[in-house]
């Protein structure tokens, strides 16, 4: 079978590749559905070596039908460049943090501007109730807030399942799941992520909350909708469904450090916002009010738009750990200024950033939610809602290239 040029071949080969990822670093490879015999040829060879990877990388790359209309070869492509660029770090090649992060991600990253997180500041002052307040007296509001924010610990597993069923209603009205899809959640502790879906294939996933860290009412919402519905989950199972089942098996793999991933962040960091629209707070606020926890949507909302102000702060302290150097007191001190955050929150936040497989991946966050953000704004101009916009993420093997022609004028 052959489709837009691509043949079976060599798809098999890309997940061959990718499959082989995972023998140099244990969880490369997110998810993967595909031919189990494929995942048990690569666990039983040798370790590949990281310079034979990027050659099969770049070969495959090369021997690609070349049409620029052919949005299959295109993605493909895209992955094969991403991971030739993991195979050559895996190989201890020297490759600056701006190029990395392109290769992988399909960006160009630069710096935030400081006056913008200022500006944050000044409405996050007014939104907390202490306009004009700074530095450490703003750092004090914002903790008291956030304090008052957190969950009970007793009440975070119920909240979840209950958020979980509303959300799962919402999206199965406007995007049929499969039957038989599940999702399980657990609790963990010792990671540096907040929460992580586990695909398991077959439609099922299990969805890891990070206890280490409080659970906040203003957040708690967003990361089931991010994790699950209309989320990862969701964006698994229809492509599962629908791209992997007409026979498109290179998206049987899921590959970290690939454009996949800064698509399916930017996807599942509008979700919320797609399943129950830019009033969710009030949602959320009811379905607090039932386990007796209050909760203030037009606080929360006057919160969230200010901190939104602060999206890059992150990326910049990658860019000053990875591209210039700084060390990691200093980059925590960055942290703890602009986010407003405690020194053992900057730290969590250095350990993700410092992750050998992690350390680009605030970008798929950062640069995922305002691509998207900019293609979704684009729904009234295509004539179709932002929910049935966001339809195509979930459904269609879109990339950043792809995103970035549409936005174009």
């Amino acid at each position: 079978m052959t489709s837009g040029g691509v043949t079976d071949e060599a798809v098999t080969e890309y997940l061959r590749l990718g499959l082989a990822f995972d023998r140099i670093e244990e969880g490369f490879v997110d998810a993967y559905t595909g031919d189990p015999a494929l995942r048990a040829e690569s666990e039983n060879l040798p370790a590949p070596e990281p310079t034979e990877l990027a050659a099969r990388a770049r070969s495959l790359r090369r021997d690609l039908p070349s049409d620029p209309d052919d949005d299959r070869s295109a993605f493909l492509r895209a992955h094969l460049r991403a991971l030739e660029c993991s195979a050559r770090r895996f190989a201890g090649h020297e490759i600056g943090f701006v190029d990395e992060v392109d290769a992988y991600f399909d960006v160009r990253i630069a710096p935030g501007d400081e006056e913008e997180y200022r500006r944050a500041h000044a409405d996050l002052a007014v939104a907390l109730g202490v306009p004009g307040a700074t530095g450490e007296t703003l750092r004090e509001a914002y903790l008291a807030y956030r304090r008052a924010d957190e969950i009970p610990a007793a009440l975070v597993s119920p909240l979840i399942s209950e958020f979980a069923g509303s959300l799962r209603e919402t999206v199965r009205r406007e995007f049929p799941l499969p039957d038989g899809e599940l999702v399980d959640f657990e609790v963990v502790g010792d990671r540096p992520w907040s929460g992580f879906n586990y695909y398991l294939g077959d439609y099922r996933s299990r969805v890891a909350v990070n206890t280490d860290l409080p659970q906040y009412r203003s957040s708690l919402p967003g990361l089931i909708a991010h994790e699950a519905y209309p989320g990862h989950h969701t964006e698994h199972c229809r492509k599962e469904q629908r791209l992997v089942g007409a026979g498109l098996d290179e998206h049987s793999i899921f590959l970290v450090n690939t454009p996949q991933c800064l698509m399916a962040e930017g996807l599942a960091d509008h979700a919320l916002a797609a399943a129950k629209g830019d009033g969710w707070q009030e949602w959320a606020a009811e379905i607090y009010a039932d386990f007796g926890l209050r909760f203030d949507a037009e606080r929360a909302r006057a919160v969230s738009a200010a901190t939104a102000g602060l999206l890059r702060v992150r990326q910049d302290a990658a860019l000053a750990l990875h591209d210039r150097g700084a060390d990691a007191d200093e980059v925590a001190a960055f942290l703890q200024r602009w986010l407003l955050v405690p020194p053992e929150r900057a730290r969590q936040m250095l350990r993700f950033l410092t992750s050998p497989l992690w350390r680009a991946y605030i970008s798929t966050y950062v640069e995922g939610y305002a691509l998207l953000g900019t293609w979704l704004d684009g729904a009234a101009a295509a004539a179709s809602s932002r929910l049935t916009r966001f339809g195509r993420l979930l459904d269609e093997p879109l990339t950043p290239a792809l995103l970035r022609a549409e936005c174009a004028p």
